[in-house]
C-alpha cells in the first residue's frame, strides 16, 4: 500500500505526489495537523482555517475516488517522524510519496522522515511539484546562484519555450478499502476562528480556484499589465491564496496564460507577459530560499544591511499595524489586511517601503506582522518581498529608492475609490484632498482621522543617511547598489 503526505499540495488535479502514488498500487492519503509548528512559523489563523476548508472538498474528491483522507496530529515537525513510522506499520506500508517543500525547517524534517522511514525499510519519494524547475537546476555560468531576477527569468522563458512542464493526470479511481476517512477539524487550538466576511472573500476547493483561474485567464488576464497597480480595480488574479495552499498548481496556471496567448512567453498580450513573468518572480524568491537558507533565518539577504541602524518606536509600530498613521493610503491598505487577510500588491510595497524607511523600523517586524495576517502567507514570497522594499534582499529597491505614500496614492489610486472603501470616514473628500488630508486645516479635524504620525521628507532623509553609510558588500560595492 502507498501514501501520500499532503502538505500544500491540496488539490486532486496537476498532483505529482498523487498521480505517481496512485499508480504504482492502492493508496491512503494523510494531512498532519502541526499546531505548535504553525504557531512558531507565526502562521495565520485565517491561513489555517482555509487549509482545513480546503480539506473537506478534498476529502470528498479523494472519497469518490475511493482514497480515505487519514487526519493526524504531529504539534511540532520533529514529531512527524514518530507519527509517519507509526502509521506505516499499522498500515503495512510500501512507501510515502511527498511533493517537495522548500526552507530550512521544511528540508531538515522531511530528512529526519526519510531517515526514520529507511530505518522501517518503508520507501521515501519526493517530486518536484510546486515549482517549475527543481531548486539548483536553474544556475550561473559559473555554477552559482542567481542573485538578479532578470537574467534568472531569461533563462526560465529559455527552457521553458523548449520544454513545457506537463499537467499529471488525476488519479484513478481504486477498489473500495476497509479504512474509513477522518473527519476535518472545525477548529485548530491557538487559531481564532476568522469572520464570515473573510471567508465568504475565498471559498475553498479545487473548483473555485479553477474557475478563478478560468476567468482571468478569459476576461482579465490582457488587462493585467495596466490594471494590476490599481487597487480599486479587480485587476489581480486573486489566485495567490490558492497558490499557496496548493489548491491550484503554478503548471496549471502558466498553461492557462499560456493558452490565452497563443503560446508566447516574449511577445502577444503584454498583461499574459506580464502575469508569467509574476509566475517566476514566485519561482525566483522558491529558488532564494533554498540557496541562500539565510534568508529562513531571518537574516538579511545582504549581509552588510545587518549594519543597518534600525529603530526602536513601538508607538510607531502599534500606529501601522493598527491603520492609524495618518496617512490614508497606507491606513486603508492596513485595514484591507486585517480585514480580509490579503493586501493588493503595489500596496504591500507602499507600507512596507513607508516601515522600513520612513519609519525605519527593522523589516522582520513587518514580515513576521504580515505572516500572522496573510491567507496567502509564503515564507519566500513574503520575506523576499519584505527585503525587496527594505533594500536588503537580493535584486532590492536600490537604498536611494523610497517610495513617497501621497505620490503613489494619487498616481494608482487617483479619484481616491480604493481609500473611500476602506477609511469610509473620509469618504466626503475630493479626489484631491482625499491623498492627504492633513493639509485641510480645520476640515481634516472634523473628519476624526489622525494627524501623520511622521514627516515624510524628514524621514527619507533620515533613511538615506541611514544607509548610504553602510560598509562595502561582499562584492566590493558600497553600501547597496
Amino acid at each position: 500500500m502507498q501514501l501520500i503526505w499532503l502538505r500544500n499540495d491540496l488539490r486532486l488535479h496537476d498532483n505529482t505526489a498523487l498521480s505517481a502514488a496512485t499508480a504504482r498500487g492502492p493508496s491512503v492519503a494523510l494531512y498532519l495537523l502541526s499546531a505548535e509548528q504553525w504557531l512558531a512559523h507565526d502562521d495565520a489563523p485565517c491561513k489555517v482555517d482555509f487549509w482545513l476548508r480546503n480539506l473537506r472538498p478534498l476529502s470528498q474528491a479523494l472519497g469518490e475516488l475511493n482514497i480515505p483522507l487519514l487526519i493526524r496530529s504531529a504539534p511540532h515537525w520533529d514529531d512527524a517522524p514518530g507519527v509517519l513510522v507509526a502509521l506505516c506499520n499499522e498500515l503495512n506500508i510500501e512507501a510515502v510519496h511527498v511533493n517537495e517543500e522548500y526552507g530550512v525547517h521544511e528540508t531538515r524534517r522531511d530528512t529526519a522522515v526519510s531517515q526514520a522511514l529507511d530505518a522501517s525499510a518503508v520507501a521515501f519519494h519526493h517530486y518536484l511539484d510546486q515549482l517549475l524547475f527543481k531548486p539548483g537546476s536553474v544556475l550561473t555560468k559559473t555554477g552559482t546562484w542567481f542573485k538578479v531576477y532578470s537574467q534568472f527569468r531569461k533563462i526560465c522563458h529559455a527552457r521553458l519555450q523548449g520544454a513545457l512542464p506537463r499537467l499529471v493526470a488525476p488519479p484513478k479511481a481504486q477498489a473500495p478499502m476497509a479504512i474509513d476517512s477522518d473527519p476535518i477539524p472545525e477548529q485548530i487550538p491557538g487559531f481564532d476562528t476568522p469572520s464570515a466576511q473573510l471567508r465568504a472573500l475565498w471559498p475553498a476547493g479545487e473548483d473555485e480556484a479553477l474557475r478563478r483561474l478560468e476567468y482571468f485567464a478569459q476576461a482579465q488576464i490582457h488587462c493585467y499589465q495596466d490594471e494590476r497597480d490599481m487597487p480599486a480595480k479587480p485587476g489581480t488574479s486573486q489566485l495567490s491564496a490558492y497558490l499557496a495552499a496548493g489548491v491550484i498548481s503554478p503548471r496549471q496556471c502558466l498553461h492557462a496564460a499560456l493558452q490565452a496567448n497563443q503560446g508566447e512567453f516574449d511577445s502577444g498580450s503584454v498583461g499574459a507577459v506580464t502575469w508569467i513573468n509574476e509566475l517566476l518572480w514566485r519561482e525566483f524568491y522558491k529558488h532564494i530560499l533554498v540557496g541562500y537558507p539565510r534568508v529562513s533565518r531571518h537574516q538579511a539577504f545582504r549581509p552588510e544591511t545587518e549594519a543597518v541602524a534600525w529603530r526602536t518606536a513601538p508607538d510607531e509600530l502599534a500606529a501601522w499595524k493598527e491603520a492609524r498613521t495618518g496617512l490614508p493610503i497606507i491606513d486603508a491598505a492596513m485595514r484591507q489586511l486585517l480585514a480580509t487577510g490579503w493586501m493588493h500588491n503595489r500596496l504591500r510595497m507602499v507600507v512596507a517601503m513607508f516601515l522600513s524607511k520612513n519609519l525605519l523600523i527593522d523589516w522582520r517586524e513587518g514580515e513576521r506582522f504580515f505572516m500572522r495576517h496573510l491567507i496567502d502567507g509564503d515564507l519566500a514570497a513574503n520575506n523576499g518581498g519584505w527585503q525587496w522594499s527594505a533594500s536588503t534582499g537580493t535584486d532590492a529597491a536600490p537604498w536611494f529608492r523610497i517610495f513617497n505614500p501621497l505620490s503613489q496614492s494619487a498616481k494608482f489610486d487617483p479619484e481616491g475609490l480604493f481609500i473611500k472603501h476602506w477609511l469610509p470616514e473620509l469618504a466626503g473628500l475630493d479626489s484631491k484632498d482625499i491623498h492627504n488630508p492633513a493639509a485641510m486645516g480645520g476640515l481634516f479635524a472634523v473628519a476624526g482621522y489622525p494627524l501623520p504620525i511622521v514627516n515624510l521628507s524628514q524621514t527619507r532623509e533620515r533613511a538615506l543617511a541611514a544607509f548610504k553609510h553602510l560598509p562595502a558588500s561582499p562584492d566590493g560595492c558600497r553600501g547597496i547598489t
